[in-house]
């Protein structure tokens, strides 16, 4: 598939942010970037404001663009919505599952048990994380509720990439998951959603522990 200069410098970018290459508050220099990428100056200008409105950058006057800060007023505010929108859309969902759309959420299961003893965990884990999430909610066929979902756990990325350090929360995850999947696929409404609700909230209280654990550390 082709992509444009610009969807090619927005992903680098945002792979560098994702994985704490480039760190929060570093800033992003235009000039210096077109020449790392080889392009011109206007496609990572577009590529910024991409990344803009996905959380990722922030413009300041006068001084350009930064990697948006870690904070965690922002992660406890990201993840409260998720608990809104997630659990309004899997409510939704449940009642519309189908046999092989259960089945296809097993399978995106069985590859994320997998991530956990690779390598590649911290790269691919929460793609799938959202994958598995998104197979469940896509029944209830809301596609504005689910772009905002999306936009959101895109913000969210990278905090969950922090939980990675903490093998012990990826774990529960992954038990909640399978958890969460029996439950859809007997029907259980109110259990998966408080399941999910305490799933979500959980991720955040412990992303927040480890953001000041890190935040000690540097000073």
């Amino acid at each position: 598939m082709h992509i444009t200069r610009t969807q090619f410098v927005a992903d680098a970018i945002r792979r560098q942010i994702l994985q704490g290459v480039i760190k929060g508050g570093a800033a992003l220099r235009q000039d210096a970037l077109a020449k790392e990428f080889n392009v011109s100056r206007i496609p990572v200008r577009e590529a910024l404001l991409t990344l803009e409105a996905e959380g990722l950058v922030e413009f300041e006057a006068h001084k350009g663009a930064y990697a948006t800060e870690l904070s965690a007023p922002k992660i406890l505010e990201l993840f409260e919505l998720r608990v809104l929108l997630e659990c309004h859309i899997l409510a939704a969902a449940i009642p519309k599952l189908t046999t092989e759309q259960l089945d296809d959420a097993q399978e995106l299961l069985i590859k994320l048990d997998h991530l956990l003893d690779t390598s590649s965990q911290i790269d691919h884990w929460s793609d799938h994380n959202f994958a598995f999430h998104r197979a469940l909610y896509e029944a209830a066929d809301k596609p504005e509720t689910m772009a905002l979902i999306t936009h959101l756990n895109t913000q969210s990325d990278r905090y969950v990439r922090i939980h990675l350090l903490h093998a012990a929360g990826v774990q529960k995850a992954e038990a909640e998951h399978g958890e969460l999947l029996a439950l859809c696929r007997t029907g259980d409404i109110t259990a998966a959603c408080d399941l999910l609700r305490r799933h979500i909230l959980f991720a955040a209280d412990d992303i927040v522990g480890l953001l000041h654990q890190q935040q000690q550390q540097d000073c």
